[in-house]
């Protein structure tokens, strides 16, 4: 008997929707990493074309992402002296792992999670590609690793497909896998909470809260949403079917550590990435600022006043993570 198509959803299109943004993103870093505004030497390997030009506010957006995360990231690294846990919360073809095995910053375990289906697009690459497979089996104590369809294990490295709004689920792969909740943990989400609902992103990030004694949690996403600007954001983004559901926690910079001390972090901080922009290395900065020419200095300050990272600390045996800061 032949079986019947079951027709697709209003989820499993805005789902479709969300996962198209891991494209938009990958190519978006592999164009301003080609431009010289970071080194990134693997993200050719799953971003095939360059592309079309960026837009040089949309490269300047990007360095801002990337050297605030990896200076949230690289300095929970160094306060645990590597003795910890990055689970990595819809990671896409992210590429922090092969950075920090070249800088020496390998956490004990480094997790990803993401949709089944960009996982098996990214273990692909993996299989497929020596510079990539290289450096995960560098780190293999043994002849052989776990790698199927859709998840891949090492001694230093693991790839989970899961579904970030089913927790038992999640939690389950990732004990499966030796996720230890007593280590040090940094739990990172770059532009994931803020397509959940509330209910969702604040289960989840009451989750890490009551499972991990010890962590924390670094958040990218949209702020200032409520404002003109924003609303042209959100509006641009229904065309394309991609709703930002969570995005009434992205009113503010308020309403962005509200969500962690609600639910039972220590503490919590954000700047939105004009901020963030102006405090990073000044050498740096006039070094990316000669790369292209920029005349739309306006459209770049509203640009970076719409994203923020909000970064929140639990740390019951005091290793002083709530100090890390810009």
């Amino acid at each position: 008997m032949m079986a019947t198509r079951q027709p697709f959803t209003d989820s499993d299109t805005a789902d479709e929707a969300v996962r198209a943004t891991c494209d938009d993103a990958s190519i978006c870093k592999r164009f301003a990493s080609s431009k010289s505004y970071w080194k990134d030497p693997y993200i050719q390997y799953f971003v095939r074309q360059i592309g079309e030009r960026k837009a040089p506010e949309i490269n300047r957006g990007y360095y801002a992402r990337v050297q605030g995360v990896n200076h949230l990231l690289d300095a929970f690294l160094r306060k645990t002296t590597c003795d910890c846990q990055v689970v990595n919360l819809g990671a896409g073809l992210d590429t922090t792992f092969w950075r920090l095995k070249d800088e020496n910053l390998l956490p004990k375990k480094y997790f990803e999670v993401d949709f089944p289906m960009i996982v098996a697009r990214k273990l692909h690459n993996i299989k497929t590609k020596p510079p990539l497979s290289k450096p995960i089996i560098d780190t293999h104590s043994t002849d052989s690793l776990l790698i199927d369809g859709h998840s891949l294990d090492s001694d230093r490295y693991c790839i989970i497909g899961a579904d970030l709004r089913d927790l038992p689920g999640l939690e389950d792969k990732l004990r499966k896998f030796q996720m230890n909740p007593d280590l040090p943990t940094l739990f990172l989400s770059e532009c994931v909470l803020v397509y959940m609902n509330p209910e969702q992103s604040s289960k989840l990030v009451h989750w890490v809260a009551d499972t991990f004694p010890t962590a924390m949690f670094v958040n990218y996403e949209q702020v200032n949403m409520a404002d003109r600007f924003g609303q042209v954001m959100i509006e641009n983004l229904q065309r394309r079917q991609c709703n930002l559901s969570g995005v009434e926690v992205c009113r503010s910079l308020d309403s962005q550590k509200e969500r962690f001390l609600i639910a039972g972090w220590e503490n919590a901080d954000a700047l939105d990435m004009m901020t963030v922009y102006s405090v990073l290395p000044q050498e740096d900065v006039t070094r990316i600022e000669r790369l292209e020419f920029l005349d739309e200095k306006e459209l770049l300050q509203q640009l970076l006043q719409h994203y923020c990272i909000c970064w929140a600390a639990k740390d019951k045996i005091k290793l002083g993570l709530s100090h890390i800061a810009f």
